[in-house]
């Protein structure tokens, strides 16, 4: 599980993992994070009329350099 949540995450497993959490800790940090995250990068909200029609659990608290690559990816579709 923590291989696949750092394929969406590293950036934020390795920042974890460096502060000395352990692997549990590391992967309860993140999991749904990664979850959220993914949905973002494939493009599942790309065409979202207005912020009322996101599911309930589209947010999730992220750090500014993963909105960046949110943006990123929207802006090459």
């Amino acid at each position: 599980h923590c291989l696949a949540v750092r394929a969406v995450c590293q950036r934020e497993i390795d920042c974890d993992r460096g502060s000395g959490y352990s692997w549990k800790i590391t992967l309860l940090r993140n999991y749904w994070k990664s979850k959220v995250k993914q949905e973002w990068l494939s493009g599942k909200y790309s065409n979202i009329p207005s912020q009322f029609s996101l599911p309930e659990k589209s947010m999730y608290p992220m750090d500014v350099d993963t909105w960046g690559d949110i943006l990123e990816a929207e802006l090459e579709r």
